[in-house]
């Protein structure tokens, strides 16, 4: 994978700019609020379809117009984003010109971002850690992708159904679930799979040599099927929202103790420091999960990230950015120079 040039037109805080990128290392420097993590965030909106930031996806669109755009020229193939506000508000998928579904675009090109608020990964709540598997999974299987969708619809449509029951409104009936029983199911199956197998992954490969223990990541999937549907109904009826499924999977890391069977929870018991090795090695562990299942390095987006790391873990992300396409920020050129990086190429943001 590599990106060669990034078109912005009233993206953020950009009219109108073009980046050029090379394809070894490209380092953005420049002050706080001179947009480079907006950069990032349209060469990771190329991957995953949308923006990583924005609550609301019309909040990319600069203040001047009510039409954004991100343009990518790819080693394969180029890539577009339009959101078009003018009358409601749409967004459009072009691949080489030619209009693609969401489901379609997503995939043509794969990065993985690193940047300070991936702590969170750690610290958040479930639905941070789901995001993030939505973001890794999403890039690289199409039946992922599609089944998100088509779960995330069935479940409204599923969660309304019981409201309105619950609420005695029109003449809906238990038997009118049945459909969207089957939906949730069929597509939670492969949700879980997908999730499973990457877990399993990462905590096959995710260590702490630095320390005698290690990594170690417990997937807490909620299965969904016709017995738990079924077991949960009179608690789903009451509260009108649906318990069991995908939608509240959660996954926990925690460090070995070492010379010791006991693990702690890095989110309730580790450090802050213990929190940032967590996340760094998952991400390490995300890079080479693309790479085996895809058989093709996405390029990395690293997002003024030596200011958070310690001197051994520069050392590591030194090896590792000449292995693929780096873009990388930093407010302090000499906070690079510190860590050594040779080898990249320099853009000066005003």
């Amino acid at each position: 994978m590599e990106i060669r040039k990034l078109i912005l037109q009233n993206f953020r805080n950009y009219p109108k700019k073009v980046f050029e990128f090379s394809p070894q290392t490209t380092l953005i420097v420049g002050p706080n609020a001179s947009g480079k993590t907006n950069i990032l965030e349209a060469v990771y909106g190329l991957a995953i379809g949308k923006s990583f930031r924005a609550e609301k996806e019309d909040e990319v669109i600069g203040q001047i117009s009510q039409i954004g755009q991100i343009r990518g020229t790819m080693k394969e193939n180029d890539l577009e984003i339009i959101w078009d506000g003018r009358s409601f508000f749409r967004k459009i998928y072009k691949v080489n010109g030619v209009g693609k579904r969401q489901q379609d675009f997503v995939g043509q090109f794969r990065a993985v971002l690193f940047c300070p608020q991936d702590i969170e990964i750690i610290t958040d709540s479930p639905s941070i850690r789901r995001k993030y598997l939505d973001l890794v999974l999403t890039q690289i299987f199409k039946d992922y992708r599609v089944a998100v969708r088509i779960y995330e619809k069935a479940l409204r449509q599923r969660n309304r159904l019981l409201w309105q029951i619950r609420e005695k409104r029109l003449a809906v009936r238990v038997e009118q679930l049945e459909y969207w029983d089957n939906l949730l199911i069929a597509n939670g199956k492969i949700i879980h799979e997908r999730r499973r197998e990457y877990l399993g992954f990462l905590g096959s490969l995710v260590r702490l040599p630095a320390r005698q223990g290690g990594l170690g990541i417990e997937y807490e999937h909620s299965i969904i099927s016709t017995e738990r549907l079924e077991k949960y109904a009179a608690e789903e009826m009451a509260a009108a929202t649906t318990l069991v499924g995908p939608h509240r999977d959660d996954f926990f890391v925690k460090i070995q103790e070492t010379n010791s069977k006991k693990q702690r929870d890095v989110k309730h018991y580790g450090s802050r420091g213990e929190q940032r090795l967590a996340v760094f090695d998952i991400k390490l562990g995300e890079l080479a999960y693309v790479e085996k299942v895809t058989g093709e390095k996405p390029v990395l987006l690293l997002d003024d990230i030596f200011s958070e790391l310690d001197h051994q873990n520069r050392r590591k992300i030194l090896e590792v950015i000449p292995k693929q396409q780096t873009i990388m920020t930093t407010t302090d050129l000499h906070l690079v120079e510190k860590a050594r990086l040779k080898d990249f190429t320099l853009l000066n943001l005003p």
